[in-house]
């Protein structure tokens, strides 16, 4: 079961100085946050490990993963933990992370520097993991524009490209977890994984901030490519 949040007291204020009042409310309410606290000692790069955590508490996702593709991973707190699940090592590499920003170095795990629209990156991201993934998780989100729609839909879309991805590669029986933003999932989106997965709902974990607008998509169970269909003319050759 995962823990509650420990840690320091909290309470703390930032000094009035040349930060913008915005940037230090921002900055009390990052160093006061009990998550980012508990992730500090127990070894986590970000706060972000336990909302990964917590929907595994409920939904039970890691459990048989063997292999694992990490969408978005710096700084590196869920590749951190599925690391540790797969038992991965650098000599046995199952855990495969790709993302733009700069990412220090784990154990267990092959780092991409690069753009997931590239178009070369899922046939790398493959390679790197070393096999067929059981779950491929995305935390991704759009750089801000501060038009709340323009960041929507633009996460959006990096959502919709991690679901098809998913579908390419999964295993069987595999699941998909990737972040999106209240105001609705598109319909097309929505059909097309529950066409391909068992259940899909979406979920909200407890370390998620309540004033944040993010959610979490979640398909679970994949249920297989389906073999291409053979055309009478083929048939009719053979």
């Amino acid at each position: 079961m995962t823990k509650p949040p420990i840690g320091r007291k909290i309470g703390q204020k930032v000094k009035k100085g040349k930060l913008k009042a915005s940037s230090r409310r921002w900055l009390e309410r990052h160093i006061n946050d009990p998550y980012v606290q508990r992730a500090k000692l127990e070894g986590y790069r970000a706060r972000a490990a336990f909302k990964l955590l917590e929907i595994d508490e409920k939904h039970n996702i890691l459990g048989g993963a063997r292999r694992i593709i990490d969408l978005g991973a710096a700084p590196g707190s869920w590749s951190q933990i599925a690391a540790k699940v797969t038992n991965s090592t650098d000599a046995d590499p199952r855990v495969a992370a790709i993302d733009f920003l700069e990412m220090d170095p784990l154990p267990g795990v092959r780092i991409l520097q690069m753009d997931f629209l590239d178009p070369d990156a899922p046939r790398q991201l493959i390679e790197a993991v070393g096999g067929t993934p059981n779950l491929v998780i995305s935390d991704m989100a759009a750089p801000t524009t501060g038009h709340r729609q323009t960041d929507h839909l633009r996460t959006m879309h990096l959502c919709e490209v991690a679901a098809y991805f998913a579908v390419e590669v999964l295993a069987e029986g595999g699941h998909f977890l990737a972040k999106t933003f209240q105001g609705g999932t598109e319909r097309d989106l929505l059909n097309m994984l529950k066409q391909n997965f068992r259940q899909v709902i979406h979920v909200k974990p407890g370390a998620s901030r309540a004033e944040s607008v993010e959610m979490f998509l979640l398909a679970k169970g994949f249920k297989g490519r389906k073999a291409p269909e053979t055309s009478d003319a083929a048939e009719a050759d053979a």
